[in-house]
């Protein structure tokens, strides 16, 4: 009987442990065309359907801290990875110095983080290194100026890609970090 309730707390605790890794709700993918053309200037393409409408929400928008060299950076909301890699890519320091300029000069502003990896791998293996792309980041961020309060980092591995299919440029769109904005999105018009 002690033996089982020793295998019993092993399994249990995995199972806590896989299923606090992606705590948000997940959501439905869409593409850009399903929002009316004058509903922002924000690129949704690639993005998840509330992430997409996320970035579409301008209700409450600061254009505090957005100028007309980072305009083009802060509509990019997603930043992608290379194959089995948390690196950040060079291409991608511009558009998260743009992101976080905006959130120093945005305090009320919040941003999720979230990890996406290919479908190659195991669930656990892409669930954490979809969390070392969000951390990778968040980490950036914060080092850059931006409270680690306004940033939460959520990794979903493989459980949410933006392209089904099964070839390398599948592959290449899945492996990212969305940047959603909950609170206080900048202004782009």
């Amino acid at each position: 009987m002690k033996t089982v309730k020793f295998l019993a707390l092993p399994l249990l605790a995995t199972a806590l442990v896989m299923t606090g890794c992606a705590s948000r709700k997940p959501a439905n993918t869409t593409d850009a065309t399903q929002f009316p053309s004058g509903a922002g200037t924000v690129n949704t393409q690639g993005l998840s359907e509330d992430s997409a409408l996320n970035a579409q929400n301008l209700a409450g928008a600061s254009s505090k801290g957005v100028t007309a060299e980072n305009k083009a950076f802060l509509a990019k909301r997603v930043v992608h990875f290379d194959y089995d890699s948390s690196e950040l890519t060079n291409q991608d320091y511009q558009t998260l110095q743009a992101h976080a300029q905006f959130l120093m000069a945005n305090a009320n502003s919040r941003v999720a983080l979230t990890g996406h990896t290919d479908e190659r791998g195991t669930r656990e293996y892409n669930m954490a290194l979809g969390e070392r792309r969000a951390k990778a980041v968040e980490s950036f961020l914060v080092t850059t100026g931006v409270s680690p309060t306004q940033l939460e980092a959520v990794s979903y591995g493989k459980e949410m890609p933006v392209n089904a299919g099964h070839d390398e440029n599948a592959w290449k769109e899945n492996r990212r970090v969305e940047i959603n904005y909950e609170a206080v999105p900048p202004l782009l018009k």
